[in-house]
């Protein structure tokens, strides 16, 4: 049982710092004006 939630962890994590990394790309190949932040009036 405690390996199974150890490799679930694993899992978790590294579907985590994938999705960051995805997000952070992202933001690189968006216009320079949609990946500034947002105007506060």
């Amino acid at each position: 049982m405690a390996s199974c939630r150890a490799a679930l962890l694993m899992a978790f994590v590294v579907l985590v710092f994938g999705l960051t990394l995805f997000i952070v790309s992202a933001r690189i190949w968006l216009p320079t004006d949609m990946a500034a932040p947002a105007p506060v009036h």
